[in-house]
């Protein structure tokens, strides 16, 4: 199956950088970009812009690299909470060193890193610890009375003026974070602050590739960008401030509308008349609208991502990380949209599986649970537990044998092996399920190719599965959820647990 491409990055660099150069020339060549969204693999826009290179914005930084330095922030309570970053299923503390990490392989060196909103938690204190001891600057930022609206004692030296100034030496400041919520434009306005108590006329703007500004309100894209953020309540508007001024209609959203007044007295209370905002959408640089070159293929892609997001959500309630509200609020955007869970197209049959396992009685210990997976080539492979594998481990040797064009009855890994494994797991005490998970799998199968040319082979099959669709007829567990990670795949469940264990092993 062909894939559009809707999205041109080339053409979306060329637009993006001439346009932050232009915004940093307008402020006399010191600008600090609060920079949204994720800096590397940025999934969601992958996945809604077909086409789309989930590191382009890496590829931005290196085209400015001459003319930028960087700084990281990230909130304290985010460090004590371990707050989780979902598509790698760590913790915000551990995102940001990887975050350093990725920077420094492309080339690129942070000025330092901000903990926000400081709070001196034990691991709080760990993570600054660890920064230090590797020779990265480290700032802290307390929590400033009043925050937001207290304009006159924010913009004072008992408030911005009591942060530590981080100095930089080039004209644009990139201020980055491992999510939402990590004070970046908290510290962007603190460091426009000191700036100015300097003598130096530096400015601010927001880097957010969503919602994109100049395409309509209800466009799939930007609807996709409200099932994103479902959990948050966020949602889109036009930009009332932009359309009284300029008479032009721009979406934004809820929040950066709401705080734009309070945000323009701070402006205005630091630079004066040099602060040329009139809306949130003049704060912004976004060019990604730009570069979109097939309408009908991004509106079918995000429409896509709202049935994954349905069921990302419902899961997340069932596990109980999410409040009812989130998934009535996603109900609503599938209702709003026009589609249905059954409209992505591996539902089915993944569920077909199951009841196929569930009729021929080859579960394991009375669980029957179905996968399928959606091939680059529009080819549907189904697969079902067994007393040996778990679902998604069937599915993926199932896809990779159709890939290798490696006839179904040879097999990969021997069911001696797979029996030898789950004896030494139930020994061991690790399980009491003996059925392999997918990591589980992949690991038997890189043994495997050792000695079998055939599993050889396979194996290196594997790295085609990245970004196929797939879906479960239930939570995965740890060891499948890992597994389908490494592999890319773009995985939806149902919202139910495979058996009555509360551990997912």
């Amino acid at each position: 199956m062909e894939i559009s491409v809707g999205f041109d990055n080339l053409k979306y660099l060329e637009e993006q950088t001439k346009f932050i150069l232009e915004r940093a020339k307008q402020y006399g060549n010191k600008l600090y970009l609060e920079f949204g969204g994720k800096l590397m693999f940025d999934m969601h826009a992958a996945r809604v812009l077909p086409g789309y290179d989930p590191n382009v914005k890496m590829k931005l930084l290196q085209q400015l690299k001459d003319k930028l330095d960087i700084i990281i922030c990230i909130h304290a309570g985010d460090i004590e909470r371990r707050k989780i970053r979902a598509d790698f299923g760590i913790s915000y503390d551990q995102a940001t060193l990887k975050l350093i990490d990725d920077l420094r392989d492309w080339g690129l060196e942070i000025c330092g890193v901000v903990i926000t909103r400081y709070e001196s938690h034990p691991s709080v204190i760990q993570f600054k610890r660890v920064l230090e001891l590797n020779n990265i600057p480290v700032y802290v930022h307390q929590t400033i009375h009043g925050y937001p609206t207290n304009v006159d004692h924010i913009v004072s030296e008992e408030g911005y003026g009591a942060n530590p100034f981080i100095e930089t030496n080039k004209p644009i400041v990139v201020v980055s974070g491992p999510g939402p919520g990590s004070g970046k434009m908290a510290t962007c306005l603190s460091q426009v602050y000191h700036e100015h108590k300097r003598g130096i006329k530096a400015g601010y703007a927001k880097f957010e590739t969503f919602p994109i500004w100049n395409l309509p309100l209800k466009h799939p894209v930007n609807i996709a960008y409200e099932a994103a953020t479902a959990d948050l309540g966020d949602y889109n508007e036009i930009d009332p401030f932009h359309l009284a001024t300029h008479k032009i209609t721009a979406v934004n959203y809820n929040r950066d509308v709401a705080a734009f007044p309070v945000l323009k007295k701070i402006l205005f209370k630091i630079m004066g008349d040099g602060n040329m905002y009139q809306s949130p959408t003049d704060m912004g640089v976004n060019r990604a609208g730009f570069a979109i070159v097939d309408n009908i293929a991004v509106q079918k892609a995000a429409k896509e991502e709202i049935i994954r997001r349905y069921f990302s959500y419902h899961s997340e309630y069932a596990a109980g990380r999410t409040p009812k509200s989130t998934t009535d609020r996603i109900n609503l955007i599938m209702e709003e949209v026009g589609v249905s869970p059954t409209d992505r197209v591996i539902v089915q049959p993944a569920r077909k599986a199951a009841e196929k396992a569930k009729k021929r009685g080859k579960g394991h210990s009375g669980i029957f649970s179905g996968a399928a997976i959606l091939l680059s080539d529009g080819t549907i492979v189904t697969g079902k537990n067994s007393p040996l594998m778990h679902a998604p481990s069937a599915v993926i040797i199932n896809a990779i044998k159709i890939i290798a064009k490696i006839p179904k009855k040879i097999y990969l890994l021997s069911p001696n092996i797979m029996e030898s494994i789950g004896e030494l797991k139930e020994s061991l005490g690790k399980s009491a399920n003996v059925s392999l998970n997918l990591e589980e799998t992949m690991i038997a199968l890189s043994i495997s190719a050792i000695t079998n040319p055939t599993a050889k082979v396979a194996l290196d099959h594997l790295k085609e599965l990245k970004n196929c669709e797939m879906h479960l007829t239930h939570i995965p567990s740890f060891g499948d959820e890992a597994g389908l990670r490494t592999l890319g795949v773009r995985l939806t469940s149902d919202p139910v647990y495979a058996g009555k264990n509360l551990f997912l092993f």
